[in-house]
Order: C-alpha cells, then sequence, then structure tokens
C-alpha cells in the first residue's frame, strides 16, 4: 500500500507480527495506523493506544486461519482502524510531529482476541515496539527490504509520547518506562521482552531482538499523557502497579486527564485512577507518592466523561457513561463523544507537543515542566482556545502535582 497523501501529511497502514521474545510461542499481529510529515522530517512520535475493542468480529479466527493459508487474503485485523476514535491528528501539525495509533490481538481471551478487558501489560510492550519499529523501519510492512523500508522512514528522532485512553491509558504507563525498565520489569513478573519481529508468509522472515537494533533505534520516551486510565487485575494479569512505581523515578512530561462524572476510571478501575482523598490508593498515587520528586500532575474535566474524548461515537464505550452503568452526576449532561471534550483533547495535545524542541527530549528540569507553557495554559478555569471547564482540586489550582 502506498500512502495517501493529505495536504503535507501521509496516512500509512503497517501490519506485521510479533514474537515478546523468540522462545515465546505466542504470535500476536500488530496493525497501525500512521500520519506523518510528507516531507518525511517528523521531529517526534506519538503512540496512541486505544482503550476498548476496536472491529470485534465473530468470524476473526476462521479468517486469520485463510490469511496462513493465502497470501492475497486480508488479514482480519486490517479492518480494524483505532485512529477513526482518536483522531487528534490536527495537533500534530504545527511542529511537524508524526501520530500513529496501535492495535493487536494479544491473547486476552480465545474467542476475542481483539477485545481488551485491561490489565495486560503485554500490550504497552506491543506499543513499545510498534514506537521502535516505525522509528527503525518507517511506515512500510516490508521491513526486509532495506531499500524499500529507507524510502518510507519518517523520523528525525527517536523521541516518542506515548499516549492512551482508558484501559489503553494504563498500557500506555508501560510502554513510558523505556526498554530497559521493560526487559527488567517483564523478567521479575515472568513477561519477559526482547521482541522479535516477522512477516506473514509461509516461511517468514524475521528482524534480530529489539536489544540488537542498538538505542537510535529504540522508542526514547519523552512523555506520557493518560486520558481517564484504567487498570484492571485478573487471574492472568496484575496490572500496571510495577510500572507505575517505575515512573514516579523517571524525569519526563507526565499527564493524566480525568472526568469528573467518569466511573470506569474514577471507580471501576482498580485502583482508581484519580481520588481527592489522599488515603485512597490510586494510579496517581502509585505513580506519584506525597513528598516525592514525581513528575506526574493531573487535571479534572467538569462533567467530563469516559467517552468525551472519543472523535467518532462508539456504543462499545458508550456503555461505560449510561446511567446504568455510572452514577455520578446524576442530573449532569456529561461530555458526548466528537464535541468539546474531544475538541479539547486536540488542543491538549497540540499544547503538550509545543513544550519539545525540534528533535529533542524536553529540555529541563521537574520545575520546569511544573511551570511550562502546557501547564500554565491547563491551569485555568477554562484553558483558553476551549469550549470546557476544569475542576479546582483543594488549593484552587486546575492541575494537581505533588
Amino acid at each position: 500500500m502506498e500512502p495517501i497523501i493529505i495536504n503535507d501529511y501521509c496516512f500509512k497502514r503497517v501490519y506485521f507480527w510479533m514474537q515478546y521474545t523468540p522462545e515465546d510461542l505466542n504470535f500476536t499481529e500488530i496493525a497501525m495506523d500512521v500520519y506523518y510529515p510528507k516531507d518525511r522530517k517528523a521531529n517526534g512520535l506519538v503512540m496512541f493506544n486505544h482503550g476498548f475493542m476496536i472491529g470485534p468480529d465473530l468470524f476473526y479466527l476462521p479468517k486469520r486461519l485463510l490469511t496462513a493459508l493465502f497470501s492475497n487474503e486480508p488479514p482480519p485485523l486490517f479492518a480494524n482502524y483505532p485512529s477513526y476514535f482518536y483522531n487528534y491528528t490536527s495537533a500534530i501539525a504545527e511542529k511537524n510531529w508524526a501520530m500513529a495509533f496501535v492495535t493487536s490481538t494479544h491473547k486476552q481471551n480465545e474467542f476475542t482476541p481483539t477485545t481488551d478487558f485491561g490489565g495486560n501489560p503485554r500490550v504497552g510492550q506491543e506499543a513499545y515496539l510498534a514506537a521502535s519499529y516505525l522509528i527503525c523501519f518507517g511506515a512500510t510492512s516490508t521491513f526486509f527490504n532495506a531499500s524499500r523500508s529507507k524510502q518510507f522512514q519518517f523520523m528525525n528522532s527517536n523521541n516518542v509520547i506515548f499516549a492512551g485512553h482508558s484501559v489503553g491509558g494504563a498500557h500506555a504507563q508501560v510502554a513510558a518506562t523505556g526498554f530497559d525498565n521493560l526487559r527488567a520489569i517483564g523478567e521479575q513478573t515472568k513477561q519477559k521482552f526482547d521482541p522479535i519481529v516477522y512477516d506473514r508468509v509461509a516461511f517468514p522472515r524475521v528482524t534480530d531482538k529489539l536489544s540488537k537494533w542498538g538505542p537510535e533505534n529504540q522508542a526514547k520516551p519523552v512523555g506520557l499523557v493518560q486520558l481517564s486510565p484504567v487498570d484492571m487485575k485478573n487471574p492472568l494479569f496484575g496490572g500496571m502497579k510495577a510500572y507505575r512505581e517505575k515512573l514516579k523515578t523517571i524525569a519526563i512530561p507526565n499527564l493524566m486527564v480525568v472526568g469528573q462524572c467518569d466511573c470506569a476510571c474514577l471507580d471501576t478501575s482498580q485502583p482508581p485512577a484519580w481520588s481527592c482523598d489522599s488515603s485512597v490508593v490510586t494510579e496517581y498515587s502509585q505513580m506519584a507518592p506525597a513528598a516525592s520528586d514525581s513528575w506526574a500532575t493531573v487535571a479534572s474535566v467538569e462533567k467530563g466523561s469516559h467517552c468525551g474524548y472519543l472523535t467518532a461515537p462508539s456504543e462499545i464505550c458508550s456503555t461505560a457513561d449510561s446511567s446504568a452503568s455510572c452514577k455520578r452526576c446524576p442530573d449532569t449532561e456529561k461530555y458526548k463523544p466528537v464535541g468539546k471534550e474531544s475538541d479539547f483533547t486536540a488542543e491538549l495535545f497540540k499544547r503538550f507537543i509545543d513544550i519539545y524542541p525540534a528533535n529533542s527530549e524536553f529540555a529541563g528540569t521537574r520545575q520546569d515542566w511544573l511551570g511550562s507553557s502546557c501547564l500554565k495554559w491547563l491551569n485555568n478555569k477554562n484553558p483558553a482556545d476551549t469550549a470546557i471547564n476544569l475542576v479546582p482540586f483543594s488549593d484552587g489550582k486546575y492541575v494537581y502535582h505533588v
């Protein structure tokens, strides 16, 4: 597939398979929507994790079997377009950044393998590999063809902002810890990570392990944005606690946004994303213990819902905001997809990207981040160029940090 070019940006679909380590018997499919500058000189990459089931297909398994037998059969995962629900690409143009959206068939359930119920650090590992793949090979599935790969390389650096919504926001926490920590924590939690990439043929071509790609081809996390992150615990997966505890020591801009009326992240998530009660253990408190030097910050959207961030409606996601599922703000009209909250989110990404010099990570200290143009913009009841209000914290400010 050649890229679709709109104005000064290209759109491309990238598809490959991966193993978490060469010894791991799980074969995971990865599909990405990629938007990158036509001049192929992107200053950085935003890698976004989706937050719910994308493109459920009851015939997924037989279709996957057909793709293994017949090379001209389109892979079922390729019909999933995660960027449809999170198209914030207007935010990247001014600073000449790229943005990618990743989805995969990590093993969550035998019958609905594209479902993501949360709590699985493997998904964050996949996002990290996806970002590294784009840095190393570019927007092409033919990684084994060096000359073609060179035509589709588009990054000027290996700087990556990891981001996500709902369970995807928690998965982004994993990726943002970086390769060394992914390997170390994976070793401790029996989820080893030194992946290889291969293509979909009878005798597949395979890359070296990620550890052999070289630091310049491995994603360097330079920021983290979490939109109503949701973590879960179940017998198979223990959640992202270990990664959040590592994030408290990592000096990168770190922003969490929650909704005032969002039951999924404030009530259902295990632990909750945020609480005004300091005695409650939350995702935020694990990233930013009291009196720590954590770079983590949080803001709360007045009337914010779980799905108001979306740029297209989703019946599956919207069940989280139904009156049957959520008892918060019973007499309040919460934000719905494709509205004021999704417009705010696009402006948020634009302001977040604005703090990065060309081809560089954030050039400053924790205090510089807390006093950055992005947080100054956000620390207002009604941030400029938006139509939403934020909820003040106990100190009267609209951005909280320890």
